[in-house]
């Protein structure tokens, strides 16, 4: 005869679904959130555009990580958009649209044809765990008797400071024009008395508060309230004060990061021979490595500004002249499609470039984690990107931030104010005041920098670790799917 629990020992395991937006910085967080769904025996659904896929199945590990996890599949739909399309910049909005449009549509047919992903030995969908960006899903979900799982994989600072637009506007607080930008913001609790205007999210610098984008970024942002529960990329010694408001208004949230480094500790725990994912969309340039082994002990900058941030020809120049005046050795990661140049020419003066060989290397795409793990890297200049903040702050790398859009404005605040690991260069792009900066993170306030980096990196590793909030918010996770299977 069998007993309740062998029986329960035989179901299926939970089955979880995942959809992010299927861009750089929202894959490579969900994947290895996937990843730790796969070391706690979950099956894995994970939906991305057929275009993503190819590019993560030419330039990255993944296929081979998840053969390890039979219950992990991947479910593929087309973006909408020719393979030549950029998928960012000034024409992200264009590809958001067609996704919406193209390969939204496709995903819920195909669920509802499939029975809910269901087979032989594999159960329905047991919750969806879906991009903090998918205005579709908390309809899809009530309609469909389906649990949703809301993941943020932007700061949680920025969502609160989304979240609380009624307040802002209540406040009079927005829209901000003909207003110093340096003026604080008081409408948004735990960011009292640091957050300025010029920190608020991107989306608010606008003259009209109906402006479309705007409108739809709060309209998504306000999804959170119909889910069950929420996922954030983040941890108690970061943002423990915003995550404990935001809970006021979600029933469950569960700040599990850095998450890339709470798959590093759970693999090393479980002693499984998994490899680290990347979700680099980009072939990495690894003789940049070979360079950084040449040179002195955290000598280096590192500059990139991500996956999707545009710059102009004459912000390059600006940033480049700021780099070669401060007389550091520098690695710069310039995307093929990132340099914008309103006479045509993105090409950097020959002058220019003979200086740069003397102390620096150009290369289109980097393996970032190993980079900022480098020991001749001694600083970042970033766009403070949530990822790269997070991988930079594991690391202990002290960091220049020149934010391009939505979060970044805000974490780049909290980056040189709160956590005191950097500085923040917002809205200038002036050669003067980037030499100065890259010569006060590396030489003028180079230990003050370190030391705080060292001992912030320490103190977010050990959350990820057995005991810390992150660990055991995972855990806590974990134990919440496997209830809505039963």
């Amino acid at each position: 005869m069998t007993s309740n629990s062998d029986q329960q020992n035989l179901r299926p395991p939970p089955h979880v679904l995942i959809f992010p937006m299927p861009v750089q910085g929202h894959l490579n967080s969900m994947l290895n959130l996937s990843h730790l769904f796969c070391l706690a025996e979950f099956d894995v659904t994970f939906i991305i555009s057929d275009f993503s896929h190819h590019r993560l199945l030419q330039h990255t590990t993944v296929a081979a990580t998840f053969a390890r996890f039979p219950g992990f599949q991947f479910r593929t739909f087309p973006d909408g958009l020719p393979d030549d399309h950029p998928r960012s910049g000034h024409r992200a909005m264009e590809f958001l649209s067609s996704v919406k449009n193209v390969t939204i549509p496709l995903f819920k047919k195909m669920m509802i044809q499939e029975n809910f992903l269901a087979s032989a030995d594999r159960r329905p969908v047991t919750c969806f765990v879906a991009d903090g960006l998918l205005s579709f899903s908390a309809d899809f979900c009530e309609e469909n008797g389906l649990p949703l799982i809301i993941f943020r994989t932007a700061t949680t600072s920025y969502f609160w400071a989304l979240f609380r637009f009624p307040q802002l506007l209540e406040a009079r607080e927005i829209p901000f024009q003909g207003k110093s930008m340096d003026g604080l913001i008081e409408s948004i609790p735990g960011m009292e008395g640091f957050l300025r205007r010029r920190d608020l999210p991107s989306f608010y610098r606008v003259d009209d508060v109906n402006e479309p984008t705007l409108k739809e970024v709060i309209a998504v942002t306000m999804l959170i309230e119909r889910a069950q529960a929420a996922i954030f990329n983040t941890c108690e010694d970061l943002e423990g004060q915003i995550v404990a408001e935001v809970h006021k208004h979600v029933p469950r949230v569960f700040s599990i990061g850095p998450i890339h480094e709470q798959v590093k500790y759970r693999l090393t725990e479980m002693k499984a021979e998994s490899s680290i994912i990347t979700a680099s969309l980009w072939a990495e340039d690894r003789s940049c490595i070979d360079w950084l082994d040449a040179q002195p002990p955290k000598s280096v900058v590192y500059v990139s500004f991500g996956s999707l941030a545009l710059v102009t020809r004459e912000q390059v120049l600006e940033l480049l002249h700021g780099l070669l005046d401060s007389s550091q050795r520098f690695l710069w990661v310039v995307r093929p499609d990132s340099v914008t140049g309103s006479d045509g020419n993105d090409q950097v003066p020959a002058e220019l470039m003979e200086r740069v060989r003397g102390r620096g290397l150009l290369v289109e795409w980097a393996p970032q984690e190993e980079v900022l793990h480098h020991p001749a890297v001694g600083g970042f200049l970033t766009h403070s990107g949530w990822n790269s903040t997070l991988e930079s702050i594991a690391a202990g790398v002290p960091m220049v931030c020149w934010p391009y859009f939505a979060d970044q404005t805000t974490n780049s605040r909290f980056v040189s104010e709160v956590w005191k690991v950097g500085l923040d260069i917002k809205d200038t792009c002036d050669r003067k005041i980037i030499e100065e900066a890259i010569r006060d993170l590396m030489e003028v306030r180079k230990d003050e920098f370190v030391e705080s980096a060292e001992n912030l990196a320490k103190r977010v590793k050990k959350t990820v670790s057995k005991g810390g909030s992150s660990y055991d918010n995972l855990d806590g996770l974990i134990q919440y799917i496997k209830s809505l299977a039963i």
